[in-house]
């Protein structure tokens, strides 16, 4: 069964949204991901899911094995919209976003130009490739972090949100009422 984009399905996902640089054969390059997360702690593992679309970042990673990821701020919605709208193979994405007023910094340890102001920025090695279905999921490594002063920029249902509600955990009672039902149910 498909989940197709921008299906009812699809939009009850919240991710943020990753603006991943590159720099290779087709050249200094953005694009947006909204899937773009951390999978490992220890090693710092990042996964990219990239169409298999004919896509330029893609082709610039495994041409270079590096790639940055750069979590957008609430302020950087037309970069991911800029980012994400067309192919690096017929637009230069980071001239267009710099005319637009965004600034870039050249990687402490890739040649990839990173995002300024972003939320976060993370500097990846390839370590895995993996074809899955409609994409392909890049894995890399962190080699160099920058965290930002600012927000991060999250999707949901085809739009940019900015999270300023934060929901209470449960309090040291309502813990420690779950903890001894949870018990109560530990398998044999």
């Amino acid at each position: 069964m498909n989940i197709d984009w921008g299906s009812p399905a699809a939009h009850a996902f919240i991710t943020n949204v990753g603006i991943i640089t590159s720099n290779g054969p087709i050249g200094a390059n953005a694009m947006a991901a909204e899937w773009t997360h951390q999978i490992s702690y220890s090693p710092g593992l990042i996964a990219v899911a990239i169409s298999n679309h004919n896509d330029a970042t893609a082709e610039n990673i495994r041409a270079t094995k590096e790639f940055g990821v750069n979590l957008a701020a609430t302020d950087q919605d037309v970069a991911s919209s800029i980012s994400g709208k067309s192919s690096g193979k017929n637009i230069d994405k980071i001239a267009v976003l710099k005319e637009l007023g965004f600034a870039f910094y050249a990687g402490k340890k890739i040649a990839s130009p990173m995002l300024e102001n972003a939320s976060l920025n993370v500097e990846c090695k390839l370590v895995h490739e993996v074809k899955l279905g409609s994409h392909t999921l890049f894995v890399g490594e962190a080699v160099d972090v920058r965290v930002g002063a600012k927000e991060p920029l999250a999707f949901h249902a085809g739009k940019y949100w900015k999270l300023d509600t934060p929901i209470q955990k449960p309090s040291d009672a309502e813990r420690t009422k779950m903890k001894a039902m949870v018990a109560a149910y530990v398998r044999e």
